[in-house]
């Protein structure tokens, strides 16, 4: 279940920044962003659950799978709105949710998509936009494996919930703020 067929012209991107209920509920409001997933990559387990990736033993990180039209907004764009909206100075960690299943990491989907980041990450760096050292780490892609459904849309679904109002909505909060004219309304 790596890659289910996509509308011809648009790329995928996949993204690990911590919970992905937050990746999720941001990239769903940007505009060119086709669909959303949230999953599993990076493991060595077939078809996890999300038990199975909470506990930390199946080398998968949290994800969410974008795909967008380069058209309306290019990787560049993605990958600024990524580092925007989590901490990539944090090893296996955002905030409170601890373990390797919570990591920075992209997944590139191509040779592009690589350099991109690797690029993006030297030129944040060398800005020093964060005040301690980048640790997203950069991998080729791998499978890709849907979470159960309860995880997809889930801020969109549990807006009132006590995480999505104090971890995920100001995450929402922070994009709208920088790119207000890029958000789908």
């Amino acid at each position: 279940m790596t890659d289910a067929t996509i509308e011809p012209g648009l790329q995928t991107a996949i993204f690990g920044g911590g919970c992905f209920w937050c990746l999720e509920a941001v990239f769903r409001e940007v505009e060119g962003v086709r669909s959303v997933v949230s999953g599993y990559c990076g493991g060595h387990v077939e078809s996890p659950t999300y038990r199975q990736v909470c506990s930390g033993g199946t080398g998968h990180a949290e994800v969410v799978k974008i795909e967008f039209d380069p058209a309306e907004v290019d990787y560049r764009k993605l990958l600024d709105i990524f580092f925007l909206i989590h901490d990539p100075t944090t090893r296996d960690r955002q905030g409170n949710d601890v373990g390797p299943q919570y990591r920075s990491v992209i997944f590139a989907q191509d040779e592009d998509q690589l350099h991109a980041a690797l690029a993006v990450i030297e030129e944040l760096g060398e800005q020093r936009v964060f005040p301690k050292a980048i640790v997203t780490r950069v991998e080729r892609a791998a499978p890709f494996w849907p979470a159960e459904d309860e995880h997809q849309s889930y801020y969109e679904n549990n807006s009132d919930m006590p995480y999505c109002q104090y971890v995920v909505a100001p995450k929402v909060a922070k994009y709208r703020a920088r790119y207000p004219v890029r958000w789908k309304r």
